[in-house]
């Protein structure tokens, strides 16, 4: 071969970027590639280097790295192939130390841009046999900067295009083809170089091969080459070390899809976990889920069988897809929901466009119409609907939108994974919801705690002061027979009206206990509501005959239409709010009682006076049993503070509702309540919750 000379060298390097492989090709135009994996390349490797380790003579041995780390791993391997040879020349991108020498090999450092930055490539020839190893790694398969950041088995799974052989001729035009890019880089080798070509390049070998090559393309002929393939031993190790580095490949894909599944539902857990806010818990599942699962469109929201539509609240969006959030929701028109309703499973829609339950030509309804413009609205090319369960009880559902041009591919897998997921949702939802009801059932059990308090003192204070007047009055009247009769008739009396005062509280008691539970039988008539006034209004006189009472106006009519309303009850509520407000009005402060017209179906009625009035912060409160707005055992008036509680148990009876009004401390106040009117075409009926009936007032 004719050796290059001094002017050739610039043209030669501008010819870096034409990979080995791709000149050999050109050579020999009818070789014809093979794919390897770079564990197979590596096993190759080892064997070509061991046969110079065990053979003898002196072989021309050429090596390129793709990086230095690579060289780093075969350098040992290298300084023991020196020592057999002084024609070893190894090639690579310097990263750290790597650098032009020639100490016990030639190592010759490439640039970043030359094509041996993709190839691995191992020439050898000696005496009796050559061997070439010439592969360029494809490129877009795991051809990137990060080796050393992946693990063995993904390094192993790299695939090259690349011939091995053990034909002389291709092994001797491969080390032709690279000591001419060696000296592009490094000339003062040109000497040693030419020895080489000398022992191990024959030129009248190469001259005729070429020639034969040509007129072969003349002829078109077939190119029979007997060392064009290794021994049939040694081809079928390849092909199986070939075939478990597939296998493994597959495996390995099989493991990462895994693990991928694992690490998004395991991400999706544990964020949704680290919350017991239901919305929140939504937010971050639907983020975590559209962002591992790469789709157009994620929505989730809560919803039940029977809820018609519902907003959107929670979305996951692609770069360019239109937001629903905020939007209107169909789902009891929405043919795939009720499906998955009926399912309990969820439900993939493969091709929204042609979907036979989407487009019926024989079947057209307004549901199905309604479902084909909310497809071309949304651009839903693809639909999965997963429903949020939790031991049947649906709590919500997530849907994955694809709105691209074509149909999206979603596996078994997937829907698998989707359904874990949504698992996971319901488990959190669950948990949020009780500890929701805990702290609900905390509030109620401090409010009973706080009224067990209360129920102690003032059942303490209001029975403990009337018993020991009617003890004091009682042991009087036994120890003091000379008593006067003045004297005696008061003492009667004291005893008396601290009598009354008990069962008064004892009635109180009894009655919320029966409204409460429910065990009231009420009897719904027509009244008159005057009527019920005048009689609520007596029973307070006649209570407090002895008592400076406020001025009370009655401006009640008797032009009301009827009411229909248990009158016994009624009559109770009236006479317990004009009680609370003449014993919270002076004697120079008025009562007044009135009635009007809200709608066609209720009438309200009101009590106020201009007493001691009540808190704003507190007019809720009012209605509580026990409630003191002085506390228990502060109290400037007598009571239970049982009555409000039992007018609002009366009112809420018969449906209606009530509520207090005040401007503040001692600006009076207003207590309002509705009651039915009556209605002709509406037949008069009896709440029947037991047989018990009430009790005598």
């Amino acid at each position: 071969m004719t050796s290059i000379l001094p002017g050739d060298i610039k043209k030669t390097s501008m010819s870096n970027s034409i990979s080995v492989l791709t000149e050999l090709l050109q050579i020999f135009p009818y070789w014809r590639p093979q794919m390897y994996f770079k564990a197979s390349l590596t096993a190759l490797s080892h064997a070509i280097e061991d046969q110079i380790l065990a053979g003898s003579g002196y072989p021309l041995v050429i090596a390129s790295f793709q990086k230095e780390r690579f060289y780093r791993q075969e350098a040992q391997r290298y300084r023991r192939i020196a020592q057999k040879t002084n024609q070893v020349y190894v090639l690579t991108v310097p990263e750290i130390d790597f650098k032009n020498s020639s100490e016990l090999y030639e190592k010759i450092a490439f640039e970043s841009t030359d094509s041996l930055v993709q190839e691995w490539n191992l020439i050898v020839i000696a005496q009796d046999y050559a061997s070439c190893l010439v592969c360029q790694e494809r490129i877009g398969i795991n051809h990137n900067d990060t080796y050393n950041n992946v693990d063995s088995a993904m390094d192993n799974s790299r695939r090259f295009d690349g011939i091995w052989t053990f034909d002389r001729q291709v092994s001797q035009h491969a080390a032709d083809t690279l000591l001419r890019r060696i000296l592009t880089y490094r000339p003062e080798l040109k000497t040693k170089i030419k020895q080489a070509r000398q022992e191990y390049l024959p030129v009248t070998i190469l001259k005729q091969r070429e020639e034969n090559l040509k007129q072969k393309e003349i002829n078109n002929s077939t190119w029979d080459c007997p060392d064009r393939y290794p021994e049939p031993f040694v081809q079928r190790l390849v092909s199986y070390l070939q075939a478990g580095q597939y296998e493994l490949l597959k495996a390995n894909r099989s493991l990462a899809s895994k693990e991928h599944k694992e690490r998004l539902i395991n991400s999706v857990t544990s964020a949704i976990r680290r919350s017991l806010d239901p919305e929140e818990i939504l937010h971050l599942a639907v983020q975590k889920l559209g962002e591992g699962l790469g789709g157009c469109r994620c929505l989730v929201y809560r919803c039940q069988e029977t809820d018609s539509t519902v907003t959107i609240q929670h979305e996951f969006l692609s770069a360019g897809i239109t937001s629903l959030k905020g939007k209107t929701w169909p789902l009891h028109n929405n043919p795939l929901f009720q499906e998955v309703i009926e399912l309990r499973d969820a439900l993939m829609v493969e091709d929204a466009n042609n979907d036979p339950r989407i487009f019926n030509k024989i079947k057209s309804n307004s549901d199905l119409k309604s479902l084909q413009n909310l497809i071309i609205k949304c651009s839903i090319s693809s639909w999965l609907l997963v429903p949020i369960l939790y031991r049947g009880r649906l709590l919500g559902m997530l849907e994955l939108h694809h709105c691209g041009p074509n149909p999206a591919d979603w596996r078994d897998e997937d829907v698998a994974l989707v359904n874990a997921i949504t698992t996971q949702i319901g488990v959190a939802l669950i948990q949020a919801e009780a500890y929701a009801n805990l702290q609900d059932l905390n509030k109620q059990l401090e409010a009973l705690d706080h009224t067990r308090s209360n129920l102690v003192a003032i059942t303490g204070h209001e029975l403990r002061t009337p018993l020991s007047t009617i003890q004091i009055c009682l042991e009087s009247l036994a120890t003091e027979p000379d008593m006067s009769p003045e004297l005696r008739q008061v003492m009667l009396n004291t005893a008396l009206q601290d009598t009354e005062r008990m069962c008064k509280l004892v009635q109180d008691f009894l009655t919320l206990s029966q409204l409460e539970s429910g065990r009231v039988k009420w009897h719904t008539e027509p009244l008159n509501l005057a009527e019920c006034v005048e009689l609520s209004l007596s029973n307070v006189r006649s209570r407090n005959r002895n008592s400076n009472l406020p001025n009370i106006k009655n401006l009640v009519t008797s032009e009301l239409p009827l009411i229909q309303v248990d009158g016994e009850w009624l009559v109770e509520l009236l006479a317990k709010l004009l009680d609370n407000a003449c014993k919270f009005t002076s004697s120079k402060g008025n009562v007044t009682i009135e009635v009007n017209s809200t709608d066609s179906n209720s009438l309200e009625v009101t009590v106020a006076d201009t007493g001691r009035g009540i808190e704003p912060n507190c007019l809720e409160t009012v209605f509580d049993r026990f409630y003191q707005e002085e506390g228990a055992l502060r109290r400037s008036t007598g009571g239970t503070g049982l009555g409000l509680a039992i007018c609002r148990q009366i009112v809420q009876g018969w449906g209606g509702k009530i509520w207090a009004e005040s401007e503040g401390k001692d600006l009076g106040s207003q207590f309002h309540f509705t009651v039915p009117i009556f209605l002709k075409t509406t037949p008069c009926k009896t709440n029947k919750k037991t047989s018990s009936t009430k009790t005598s007032k």
